[in-house]
């Protein structure tokens, strides 16, 4: 397709010492940016209409199809303000490609992965100032697209609607690093074979909401989900990918069969393992496995890994009869941390990217320090 040219309509929605106040201490999803992007789709016009234009409400028919037929995916992925002031990304390209395999599954028109690129640069040029530069802070990126054709008839919308909104994000950890408790879902599952667990779309995180208000009720951060069909299968936590590192080094992480996403901080530990020379297994793995594992001194840690935290360690695996296994003081395990401390270091700049995953988008003598 020919290259789309964004029209932009800048104005800041804040005051400067409020955004200020803000990347003081942003949380995470609690703020959003001055502007957002938008870009239209329709069967016959394919993408145009590209804008950067002020964040705000978007006007939605009643009648459209997202509300009625769940036709929606997103992306999450993170700038980065590097120690000279310069703003980076770290694997887009990965992320777009992962968002088009979503959109085959759901049904929704593949964007270029060179204008979802672009479209991300774009906001990162206009709202520069809103990447902060405090410890482990950083820009968080939220691409979606959602159906927007207004009819009622169960087929796939004919157009459709490409955006992408931005909130800083504090350190996911206040206070150092801290393992966590997760809760095993028995009866609940998240996805199942032929189904779209392997797509990033708002279904697969509605139907891990309940069974994460249950884990948190019984003291624990996240839920693990098994695979429907064997009860035992470990998938994925709720919005997480998972790793078992055995007494050799070797790491063990679920296989992406179709239940679970692709997850890049996944395939980023996978290569920084591999490099280091530690063999990964993706295979099918148990439940039972990994409590015999602990039991017997053979696994040593385990870990979850996603955008948002990079990774946490985990403490304890707990479920309706009770503890079922737990790495007392072994938690956090050496490679877990050092996995953490490896990759951050490369997002943030302070350990060397062999692999080219970071890329500058704003140089450092465009984009303002926080």
């Amino acid at each position: 397709m020919t290259a789309l040219a964004f029209t932009r309509t800048e104005a800041d929605r804040l005051p400067t010492a409020e955004r200020e106040a803000i990347l003081a201490d942003p949380g995470f999803g609690n703020h959003f940016t001055d502007h957002m992007v938008s870009i239209s789709w329709s069967v016959d016009a394919g993408w145009h209409d590209a804008e950067v234009l002020p964040y705000g409400p978007l006007q939605v028919d009643p009648a459209s199809s997202v509300l009625h037929y769940g036709q929606e995916i997103f992306e999450g992925l993170k700038a980065y303000r590097r120690p000279d002031g310069s703003i980076v990304t770290f694997r887009a390209d990965a992320n777009a490609r992962r968002l088009n395999t979503s959109a085959d599954r759901l049904a929704l028109p593949e964007l270029p992965e060179e204008l979802f690129v672009a479209a991300v640069n774009e906001l990162l040029h206009v709202d520069a100032d809103w990447v902060p530069s405090g410890e482990d802070q950083s820009l968080y990126l939220r691409p979606f697209m959602i159906a927007d054709e207004s009819f009622l008839g169960v087929r796939a919308a004919q157009k459709a609607r490409f955006l992408i909104i931005a909130s800083p994000a504090g350190a996911y950890f206040t206070g150092g690093v801290k393992p966590v408790s997760i809760w095993l879902s028995k009866d609940l599952a998240r996805a199942g074979r032929g189904g779209t667990g392997a797509a990033k779309c708002g279904g697969n995180y509605a139907s891990s909401l309940l069974p994460t208000r249950i884990a948190a009720a019984n003291g624990c951060a996240q839920v693990l989900f098994t695979d429907s069909a064997t009860e035992d299968t470990i998938d994925e936590l709720g919005g997480m990918n998972l790793f078992i590192v055995r007494a050799d080094g070797t790491l063990i992480t679920p296989r992406t069969n179709g239940n679970i996403l692709d997850g890049i901080t996944r395939s980023s530990l996978i290569r920084l393992a591999e490099a280091r020379g530690h063999r990964v297994e993706e295979r099918d793995v148990t439940v039972r496995e990994w409590r015999e594992g602990v039991a017997d001194g053979s696994i040593t840690e385990a870990f979850a890994c996603g955008t948002a935290a990079v990774i946490t360690p985990i403490q304890a695996l707990i479920g309706e009869e009770g503890t079922l296994l737990d790495f007392g003081a072994g938690a956090p395990g050496e490679l877990t941390m050092s996995l953490r401390e490896e990759l951050t270091g490369i997002q943030f700049g302070t350990v060397a990217d062999p692999f080219g995953w970071v890329t500058e988008v704003v140089p450092a003598n465009a984009g303002a320090a926080a």
